[in-house]
């Protein structure tokens, strides 16, 4: 084995030989040298590895609510990375570079989950994210970076479809502060045929999150046009999430636009996102956003007590600020669900590459 690639575990032997992967739902099932769908998940002789411990496609410093993140840490900024593969295979991926590849040479960045603590902390970042491609493949690296982060006070953010099995799940979510679902859909149809994956296991991680964590956990839904945008599904979605989850767990409707396996499907129009905010708060839902367009109202935070701005936002920038540094709303004192943490942080909406040296 080289330094990258070390054992892990979550997986048994079957009858047949074959080795079963047990952290996410698709057990995939393999003889010796085969990889997962994942691709970074292989089996060795007798045992499972991770083939990209300590490799990245790169870092980069990005605004917490572009994860989307809305109601943790506001305007601060968040040390973010991602490496390859994903074990779905959703054909409108918008970061299919990453994590649809093949090729581990694309992994240039290399770091310790220490070097990423001790980073994250000498650029002020208050959090690390998960993100590009799923943490769930990456599961043991997370974990460890989760570990370093906490000794120093840093907040570990998960950007994640929640496709994990329940016994990974439990100790993967212990190390995790706040997490971005992606809740992709809202019908099995639309599981199979697009992401290749299932819907209850995600619904399962979503109702584990909220009733046996204390995680701070916010939902994305990609919408694509003739696809999971159909008021139906967004009533039957939104009704779930109320019911299921409670009122207070914001939803982000964001806009699709053509990309990897779906190029010929047009861009979400911005009215479809409009109509499933409008929506969401229609069947209960306190905080629903728009994003990928540019709309104030959409992306700002309006308090379900009085519905005054508590949080103004022109895309990733921060304008009102109408909140206690505890979080209270300043005009009828209702408690704004998340994690705010004294005043807002100002990054705004830059990017900015870091390089970390491994």
């Amino acid at each position: 084995m080289n330094n990258n690639t070390v054992p892990v575990g979550h997986w048994h032997t079957l009858p047949n030989g074959r080795i079963q992967c047990d952290l996410c739902p698709r057990n995939c099932k393999l003889n010796d040298g085969q990889r997962g769908m994942c691709f970074v998940r292989k089996r060795e002789a007798d045992q499972m590895v991770l083939t990209t411990y300590g490799r990245s496609s790169g870092f980069c410093i990005d605004p917490i609510e572009k994860k989307p993140l809305n109601h943790f840490l506001p305007g601060t900024p968040i040390l973010s990375f991602g490496t390859a593969g994903c074990n779905l295979g959703c054909q409108f991926c918008q970061n299919w570079d990453m994590s649809k590849s093949r090729e581990l040479d694309t992994l240039m960045d290399q770091a310790s989950p220490e070097e990423i603590a001790k980073t994250a902390e000498k650029l002020g970042c208050d959090s690390v994210a998960y993100t590009y491609n799923d943490p769930v493949i990456f599961y043991e690296y997370a974990i460890d970076i989760a570990q370093a982060c906490h000794e120093r006070g840093i907040k570990s953010v998960a950007v994640t479809a929640g496709y994990i099995c329940p016994e990974p799940r439990r100790e993967f979510y212990h190390h995790i502060d706040a997490a971005n679902v992606d809740l992709k859909g809202f019908t099995e149809a639309f599981y199979k045929k697009v992401c290749i994956a299932d819907l209850e296991p995600v619904l399962d991680t979503l109702k584990y999150l909220r009733h046996e964590t204390d995680v701070w956990f916010e939902l994305t839904t990609l919408l694509i046009p003739g696809e999971n945008d159909s008021d139906q599904e967004l009533n039957e979605m939104t009704e779930w999430v109320v019911a299921h989850l409670g009122p207070e767990v914001p939803m982000h409707f964001t806009a699709f636009h053509p990309d990897y396996k779906m190029t010929k499907v047009p861009h979400t129009p911005p009215e479809t996102l409009s109509r499933a905010r409008e929506i969401a708060i229609k069947n209960g839902v306190h905080y629903a956003y728009t994003g990928n367009v540019h709309d104030r109202e959409g992306g700002s935070t309006y308090c379900h007590g009085c519905g005054k701005l508590v949080i103004g936002r022109d895309w990733y920038v921060l304008s009102d600020w109408n909140l206690s540094s505890d979080g209270h709303c300043e005009f009828c004192g209702t408690l704004l669900p998340g994690y705010i943490n004294g005043p807002p942080g100002k990054w705004g909406a830059r990017r900015q590459p870091v390089t970390i040296s491994g």
